[in-house]
């Protein structure tokens, strides 16, 4: 259990040089800052009331109760600071990925704000139906790893976030179409993406939260290696569909397509077959391309690492795709309609909650005292203005 929270931990470096190098350079002490805040203030926040909200109360109720700091209420079977650990990065998981989204144009005063509200009180309280025993579980809603609770509403909040900031100054012209803003390093972007890929081994296996006995160790080889196998289609899915779209094999999109990919796996990683998970993967890396698209060309919703399409499509499409392929209860498997509809009633449960919070925090945040930054600190970046520093010197 450690040593997958140690992996889910270098997740955060990935995100952090993943979205660096989709973004401008002028940005990057600001990108990088973000992302030590998520773990910092995550730790923080997840130890002191996220861990009771999401684990306390039995799973019984709308919320648990706030544990203040007090571990001893908590009674599982688990070494309770190890399980506290393991919790926390996969909590600073789904807030990270809104950052990407909301990249080279927000005010980081209010970065913070909504980082802490995100591991504070959005992600334990959803966490609190599903993995804290709560009513969703109950009612047999499976998610292995987090497709629906960490991505998809990771995702979700990150598309609310993007809206309520506007699109970056130039991204669109009086024509209404749009202009790529290339990031400054597909480098650090591709290590990023390896380093991402390194840490769902983690993220995923580790979620069987044991390796000892004949059981567990075939569980998580098998999620290992489902999980590569997503991965693996997805990268592939988009590289060529680029190929044939655009006339290149894109690198940038094939690089999402890989998370996408991963995304996908992660709720149904432990009942998919290997062939289910070539499958998932296949997909969300196929839809990924269009997403994008739609979201960018046709909603006009500037996103610049693409993370609501990448979390929150593929998320929500994996989640859905568990209740297909699982060999045990998928619909496609003869397992019938119930467990198909309780994935359909849970990520649409989970992603309305994570929806209304992330209306209510942004355009909030928005109205009382703004999200956005001035639009000279946009154009020559935030590096500078908000942090009095840049990267490249």
């Amino acid at each position: 259990m450690l040593l997958a929270a140690m992996l889910v931990f270098w997740m955060q470096p990935g995100f952090a040089l993943c979205e660096a190098g989709f973004t401008r350079s002028k940005n990057t002490v600001n990108i990088l800052m973000k992302n030590f805040v998520d773990f910092m203030l995550g730790s923080l926040l997840f130890f002191f009331v996220g861990f009771g909200f999401m684990f306390g109360g039995d799973g019984a109720g709308f919320i648990g109760a706030p544990n203040w700091g007090d571990l001893s209420f908590y009674k599982g079977e688990l070494p309770v600071e190890g399980f506290l650990i393991f919790e926390t990065v996969f909590c600073a998981t789904s807030a990270t990925i809104v950052s990407g989204a909301m990249a080279e144009r927000t005010k980081f005063s209010m970065y913070l704000v909504y980082s802490a509200f995100i591991s504070l009180f959005v992600y334990p309280v959803e966490g609190h139906w599903t993995w804290g025993g709560g009513w969703l579980a109950g009612l047999g809603f499976h998610d292995f790893a987090g497709s629906a609770i960490v991505h998809s509403v990771g995702g979700v909040l990150a598309l609310i976030g993007a809206i309520a900031l506007g699109p970056r100054r130039g991204k669109y012209g009086r024509d209404g179409k749009s202009r790529a803003i290339p990031g400054h390093s597909l480098s650090l972007a591709a290590l990023g993406v390896f380093i991402l890929w390194l840490g769902w081994f983690g993220f995923n296996p580790g979620s069987q939260l044991a390796a000892s006995g004949e059981v567990n160790r075939n569980a998580i080889s098998h999620v290992f290696l489902t999980t590569n196998l997503a991965a693996a289609a997805g990268g592939t899915a988009t590289m060529f569909l680029t190929w044939l779209k655009y006339g290149k094999p894109s690198l940038s999109l094939t690089l999402n397509g890989v998370l996408a990919g991963l995304v996908g796996i992660t709720a149904g990683c432990d009942v998919v077959s290997p062939w289910g998970a070539v499958v998932i993967g296949f997909l969300c890396g196929i839809v990924l391309v269009f997403a994008i698209e739609f979201i960018d060309h046709g909603l006009h919703i500037d996103d610049p690492v693409g993370a609501s399409s990448v979390h929150g499509v593929c998320g929500i499409l994996g989640t859905i795709l568990t209740g297909l392929l699982a060999t045990d209860g998928g619909l496609l498997y003869g397992g019938g309609w119930h467990f198909f509809g309780v994935q359909c009633l849970g990520i649409l449960v989970i992603d309305l909650w994570a929806a209304v919070c992330g209306f209510i925090l942004f355009f909030g945040i928005r109205k009382i005292h703004g999200l956005r930054v001035e639009p000279r600190v946009e154009d020559e970046g935030l590096d500078v203005y908000e942090h009095g520093e840049s990267c490249y010197n």
